[in-house]
């Protein structure tokens, strides 16, 4: 297994830096306090959702009997839509949301850093599916561990961004912010083609033989 590919792919889904808009406009009316506990339990909320997905994920696609090949081209085609989303700007993770700035201060702090900057704006399906596919290709416990440990990275890369987060808004600016996500877009749909061929190529042993 390539061990660099499922970090690359993962900061390209995750992409904290196109989630920065996001975690300004939550946490713009909070004090200083709730903005750290915000990054803090963000962080750690993306470092968890990676580490259970390597670590459960096979488990849980075994127990309902989905085979490797077929959650494959199932999690590279989910991949391939969230590229399509970044390339327009917007984040691998977005769905939509109600949450007014009303309630993101009634709830200020824990809660909007679990949902929804962390879940579904930073980790979700995607992730899940890309951590899952590359636990599977695994061979030893200590690359499992490298999986484990670049959700650490992840987290560690989420709360330095939004650490940072007024610099980055002020030097990258809408369009920079844009311009970044639709890269990560790029990288990632490549990632997704090379995962779903793989999976349909086991799926279908003939489309690996080639024309006759």
């Amino acid at each position: 297994m390539d061990l660099m590919k499922p970090l690359i792919a993962l900061l390209a889904i995750v992409n904290p830096i196109g989630v920065v808009p996001f975690f300004i406009h939550f946490t713009h009316n909070l004090n200083r306090e709730q903005c750290a506990r915000t990054m803090q339990v963000s962080a750690f909320t993306a470092f968890v959702v990676i580490a259970l997905s390597a670590l459960a994920g096979l488990r849980i696609i075994e127990f309902f009997g989905i085979s490797i090949a077929s959650f494959q081209v199932g999690g590279g085609l989910l991949l391939l839509i969230s590229a399509l989303q970044m390339l327009n700007a917007q984040p691998a993770e977005t769905r939509p949301t109600d949450m007014s700035e009303g309630e993101a201060k009634l709830d200020a702090g824990s809660s909007i850093a679990v949902v929804p900057l962390t879940i579904p704006l930073l980790t979700g399906p995607a992730t899940i599916s890309t951590m899952v596919i590359y636990a599977e290709r695994t061979r030893h416990w200590w690359e499992l561990a490298i999986l484990v440990g670049y959700g650490l990275v992840v987290g560690i890369a989420v709360y330095l961004a939004f650490l940072a987060s007024g610099h980055i808004a002020r030097l990258l600016g809408r369009t920079g912010i844009n311009i970044m996500t639709r890269l990560m877009g790029l990288i990632l749909a490549a990632l997704a083609v090379e995962i779903m061929a793989e999976g349909l190529m086991q799926l279908f042993p003939a489309l690996a033989a080639g024309p006759a």
